[in-house]
């Protein structure tokens, strides 16, 4: 009974072979912003409560803040806020029966990560110029 069939049965692709769809990898990263959120939040946190401790805190936090680190982990999460509001606001779509078949969903993912990009640029255009 082991045998029967044996060779007939398909095999799963390997994950180097498969491609997930655009939808599938939008997930994804809807779940990994979730968490680069709480990067951003914990350091801006660290930052108001050094604020509040003494000045020497501040000054310590203020450097974190302001050095490479700093801006890359904020940047990160500014990009991350736009993405899960946008990937939110589709789920809201979503929930009402709008853009649930398969070209939709695609076209939706597209727009989710160039709209993601598109608000994140603009947003350090007007931090840096205003």
């Amino acid at each position: 009974m082991a045998d029967v069939n044996r060779g007939n049965r398909p095999l799963s692709p390997h994950l180097q072979v498969y491609r997930l769809p655009l939808a599938a990898i939008t997930s994804i990263m809807t779940r990994i912003t979730g968490h680069a959120l709480v990067a951003g939040i914990v350091l801006i946190t660290w930052w108001l409560v050094a604020a509040v401790t003494s000045p020497g805190a501040f000054a310590c936090a203020d450097w974190v803040v302001r050095s490479w680190l700093g801006f890359i982990i904020l940047t990160g999460s500014m990009w991350a806020l736009w993405y899960h509001l946008l990937a939110g606001l589709r789920h809201l779509f979503y929930d009402a029966g709008y853009g649930l078949e398969i070209e939709q969903a695609h076209k939706s993912s597209q727009a989710l990560i160039a709209g993601s990009v598109v608000l994140a640029v603009l947003t350090l255009i007007v931090f840096f110029v205003f």
